[in-house]
C-alpha cells in the first residue's frame, strides 16, 4: 500500500484541500490482487487504491463514459499489413496509464483512514489526475 502511495505521491495525482460548499468527496477504497508465477507459487501482492466509481452520478458528477477500445477487425488489418510489408510487430502496456491522465472536471475523494495527514484531518483530496474507478479516468 505504501508503494501504491508513493506512485501517486510521486505522480502529483492529488492535492489536500478544503471541500468547497456544496461538493461531496468520493470514498477510495483498497483492491488487493495475489500475482502468481508460473508455478502458481505467490509471486507477489499488490494493492491498488480505486476510486468508488459506481456512488458517482450521471450528470452531476460526470458526463459521460469513455472506454478506449480498439476493434478486432483494425487488428487484424493492422497485423495483416504489417506482415505484407515484413514490419516488425511490438506490443506495449503503459504502467499506470490511468494515473496519467489530467482531469478537466473538480473530483473530490476522503482521506484514506490509515492516511490521513496529521493536522488536515478535515481536508479532502482533489483530484489532478485520475484514479482508478472513476468514470472520467478512461477519458483523461
Amino acid at each position: 500500500m505504501e508503494e501504491e502511495m508513493a506512485s501517486i505521491e510521486e505522480n502529483r495525482t492529488w492535492s489536500l484541500v478544503d471541500l468547497p460548499h456544496g461538493c461531496r468527496a468520493i470514498w477510495l477504497k483498497w483492491v488487493y490482487k495475489v500475482k502468481r508465477d508460473e508455478n502458481r507459487a505467490v509471486a507477489k501482492y499488490k494493492a491498488r487504491l480505486v476510486v468508488k466509481g459506481y456512488i458517482q452520478r450521471q450528470w452531476i458528477d460526470y458526463d459521460e463514459v469513455f472506454a478506449l477500445v480498439v476493434r478486432l477487425d483494425t487488428v487484424q488489418l493492422l497485423i495483416a499489413l504489417a506482415a505484407h510489408e515484413g514490419w516488425e510487430v511490438h506490443h506495449m502496456d503503459v504502467k499506470s496509464a490511468f494515473l496519467n491522465g489530467d482531469l478537466k472536471e473538480e473530483v473530490y475523494v476522503e482521506q484514506l483512514a490509515g492516511f490521513i495527514s496529521t493536522g488536515h484531518e478535515h481536508k479532502v483530496f482533489k483530484l489532478k489526475k485520475a484514479l482508478y474507478g472513476l468514470h472520467q479516468a478512461p477519458k483523461a
